[in-house]
């Protein structure tokens, strides 16, 4: 599986019809959501919208909208285009300027295929890693050895809280985390309490 390093966009013409495809990352349902409404708001092409989304370490969720488009035209194509490219974490909106001449169902497939396609070809991506996120009590002596062992095991801090011991959380990917878990039990001497934690997803409709 992939992911996109960054946000990308392209414009394709069909027929005089113009068609600007972005690629963009995500990490949510609800992310994907805002995403789109963004830019249903600030086009000004009618406001329709098609989108395609995938998400999960084997693109286990997904989904699209021809968004007012005739049933099967548009969505489905952009969304054929995410799966087949391997990425996750990611939404293709396509947004579509009419240019006076009618593209027929079998146009509007190949149009919004192709325009999937052209901005994922301009997209940077990278491999997907899936991460756990841990979080763990250390005693402030213990402190200055441990910070520097989290830097060199790639552990990435997200927060610490300074309190009776310091509360340190952050994420590791998770092929990573049997040999870091017990890494961290020899530098504490049992003294380090970690708590591996498990997400939960929800999946939300559009």
């Amino acid at each position: 599986m992939l992911i996109l390093k960054e946000a990308a966009r392209a414009e394709t013409k069909v027929k005089n019809s113009r068609f600007l495809a972005e690629a963009i990352p995500i990490s949510s349902v609800a992310e994907a959501k805002e995403l789109w409404k963004e830019r249903k708001s600030s086009y000004d092409n009618g406001g329709h919208i098609v989108y395609a989304f995938t998400l999960g370490p084997n693109q286990n969720i997904s989904g699209c909208s021809d968004d007012g488009e005739p049933s099967g035209t548009a969505g489905r194509p952009v969304l054929a285009v995410l799966q087949g490219s391997g990425l996750t974490n990611t939404i293709i909106t396509v947004a579509r300027w009419f240019g006076g001449t009618k593209l027929g169902t079998g146009g509007l497939v190949h149009a919004y295929g192709g325009a999937a396609k052209a901005v994922l070809e301009v997209a940077r991506t990278m491999e997907f890693v899936r991460m756990q996120k841990l979080s763990f009590s250390v005693p402030y002596p213990l402190y200055p050895t441990v910070r520097v062992y989290l830097d060199s095991a790639g552990f990435t801090v997200t927060s610490e809280e300074f309190a009776g011991n310091i509360r340190i959380t952050g994420t590791l990917p998770e092929k990573d985390v049997a040999q870091f878990s017990a890494h961290i039990n020899e530098l504490g001497n049992g003294k380090i309490i970690l708590t591996v934690e498990t997400p939960s997803h929800s999946v939300n409709n559009f």
